[in-house]
């Protein structure tokens, strides 16, 4: 009962309005204790830098009208991301925000443990940034082999300074290490692409229908 009960005749009133997605959201974590306040507020963060659209503060506190509700029923895939399924699904949406009330009783079940298992399940559920972080990093080294070769190849010919079989070396371990990182990152887009099909998700919702 941390979650402010008494907010919940606005949710109702967000809802009358026409809001068919009502989210809860903190005002504050003050209540929180050092490591739990500043790892969340990393989460978010984190979050958003790898391109999954989240509500700062919004835990699991919410209200859906049964019209949301039927949409999020055709989400078929095994580990539903619900604070960022949730955004996804469109609709008109609102914000209730409300005080976290002090602990009476129990204990926080989001340990830090829990809690990077919760955001690395959002990332892999709606990001594909990771792999394509590898592609970047495989064609800057790849382009770095290119200068670095270019650079080795200048000390080979025009200085005395190469030592036998260091040029060789060092161009074919630069270049092949950057095409093995580069066709990584492209065969993870591939994954990537595969990965968000094979959730089968909807491309849109049905707001109403206007029989003419």
């Amino acid at each position: 009962m941390q979650q402010d009960e008494e907010k919940i005749d606005e949710f109702v009133q967000k809802f009358v309005s026409g809001a068919d997605i009502v989210f809860g959201i903190r005002t504050s974590r003050d209540s929180d204790v050092l490591l739990k306040k500043y790892t969340a507020l990393g989460f978010y963060k984190f979050m958003n830098l790898m391109g999954v659209d989240i509500i700062k503060n919004h835990a699991d506190y919410r209200l859906l009208s049964n019209r949301a509700i039927g949409i999020l029923k055709q989400y078929n895939e095994s580990n539903l991301f619900l604070r960022a399924l949730i955004v996804q699904m469109g609709f008109k949406q609102e914000k209730v925000y409300f005080d976290v009330k002090e602990r009476e009783l129990g204990h926080s079940k989001y340990p830090l443990r829990k809690m990077l298992s919760f955001a690395w399940n959002g990332i892999t559920s709606f990001s594909i940034v990771p792999l394509r972080m590898v592609s970047v990093l495989g064609m800057a080294l790849f382009l770095l082999s290119v200068f670095y070769g270019m650079y080795v190849f200048y000390i080979k010919v025009f200085t005395d300074k190469a030592i036998d079989g260091w040029a060789s070396m060092v161009i074919f371990m630069c270049f092949f290490s950057g095409i093995q990182l580069l066709s990584l990152g492209v065969i993870g887009e591939y994954i990537g692409k595969i990965y968000i099909e094979s959730k089968k998700r909807p491309r849109y919702s049905l707001q109403e229908y206007i029989e003419g």
